[in-house]
């Protein structure tokens, strides 16, 4: 797909999510986090990384009490050049800002090969799990890096699902598409399984 068709297609999606009020952005928020926490993958999960949200995402830092009760160690990304690595916090307040006004963990760097289940955000996602992020690459390349076994969930607000995004070769799909209204499982081959 060219890039101005790539960039049309976030401009699209970035509006409806901006067309959003406060209220329905919060509601849809809570409602998605707790579809994340009741995943069949997130009650099997050890280790759970997690993301800081800008304001227009959807923010799964409700999540992390939660998980934290279970015994399940969060990690948050950070910016390291062209590449995330990851970093231990239990506490999202705690992270501070860095790349592009995301917040950020201290800390030393975690090994990717020790997450069990990796949560996402996207500017667009489709049905088949194939996720449209911000045009850097940053989590193509993190989600490449993470163990065959680890769980990529990506979640958004329903708005921001279309019926396909293209597939280039280094994109990296999401087994698990999470939004406030509807989960979308995807099996091996891209095929969407189910909306449970």
């Amino acid at each position: 797909m060219p890039a101005t068709d790539k960039s049309a297609l976030r401009a699209t999606a970035r509006a409806a999510r901006g067309a959003l009020s406060p209220d329905e952005r919060a509601a849809a928020s809570a409602r998605a986090v707790a579809r994340l926490e009741y995943l069949p993958e997130m009650r099997r999960a050890r280790v759970v990384l997690l993301y800081a949200a800008s304001p227009q995402e959807i923010d799964p830092a409700g999540l992390v009490p939660r998980l934290r009760a279970r015994g399940v160690r969060t990690l948050y990304p950070r910016v390291d050049g062209d590449r995330l690595e990851l970093a231990v916090s239990d506490d999202p307040g705690a992270l501070l800002v860095g790349f592009r006004g995301i917040r950020e963990p201290l800390g030393p760097a975690i090994d990717p090969s020790v997450v069990d289940l990796a949560v996402v955000p996207g500017v667009a996602f489709d049905p088949a799990g194939v996720r449209l992020g911000q045009g850097g690459g940053h989590y193509d390349r993190l989600l490449a890096a993470l163990p065959r076994t680890a769980v990529r969930v990506g979640v958004c607000f329903a708005c921001q699902v279309v019926p396909r995004v293209p597939r280039e070769p280094h994109d990296v799909p999401v087994d698990v598409v999470v939004t406030e209204r509807v989960t979308h499982r995807v099996d091996e081959r891209g095929r969407r399984i189910g909306r449970p």
